[in-house]
């Protein structure tokens, strides 16, 4: 019988995710609280402007959810705002520095998953399967 398929229960045009980012969960954190609740075009011009590694990331990703949205032909880009953004974290590589008398300490390099998940100003029916 085996599993079943889960790969297009998450798909809608208005959530985007980035998987496996290379930067920490909390520093990517910080850049999220800034656009969530925002509209989506202020949130691109706080993006652009913002100098932080994160903001990059999550400049392309909001690009790239706009784009779908846009694709797909339901809804106006104009009318758009962030309704839910979050980061969970993603594995963590491990690497390891020489030290003195022989020893090694640990550096862990973090990784994490961001979320993006656009609705329309009015409030009508978006079409998201919940979580």
């Amino acid at each position: 019988m085996g599993k079943p398929k889960r790969k297009n229960e998450h798909h809608a045009p208005n959530r985007v995710s980035a998987r496996t980012v290379r930067i920490a969960p909390r520093k990517a954190r910080a850049v999220i609280n800034m656009v969530r609740g925002l509209e989506a075009m202020e949130a691109l011009r706080t993006l652009k402007f913002t100098q932080r590694k994160g903001a990059r990331v999550v400049e392309k990703l909001l690009d790239s959810a706009l784009a779908n949205i846009e694709l797909a032909g339901k809804w106006d880009v104009d009318d758009l705002f962030i309704a839910r953004a979050w980061v969970d974290e993603g594995p963590t590589m491990r690497r390891f520095m020489p030290r003195a008398q022989g020893r090694a300490t640990r550096i862990n390099k973090r990784t994490c998953h961001i979320h993006l998940e656009l609705e329309r100003l009015d409030g009508a029916d978006v079409p998201v399967i919940e979580r």
